[in-house]
């Protein structure tokens, strides 16, 4: 299952699966695009490891990064609780 978590201004979202039994959460982002349909890339939690980058540039991975590494102990915490919707309270 997939949770939402962020959809940036310029409509790129940013979503996050439920911690595994290794303790990983993946991080799933996606973004339309006009001329191939859309742009994605996911990033592994804890190990920051990107995998499948399909449209994105280094520098938008570089942007990510960032995002992901001043969020991950929230995206962490939001995966044990079934994103934001289930966390009240945490």
């Amino acid at each position: 299952m997939m949770y939402p978590y962020l959809t940036l201004d310029e409509d790129t979202e940013i979503v996050h699966s439920e911690m595994d039994e290794n303790g990983r959460v993946k991080v799933y982002i996606e973004k339309a695009d006009e001329t191939d349909g859309f742009h994605s890339a996911y990033c592994i939690l804890p190990d920051y490891c990107w995998q499948e980058i399909n449209g994105f540039s280094d520098e938008d991975i570089r942007h990510f990064q960032s995002i992901i590494e001043d969020n991950a102990h929230l995206i962490l915490e939001l995966s044990q609780h079934g994103g934001f919707d289930h966390a009240a309270g945490f």
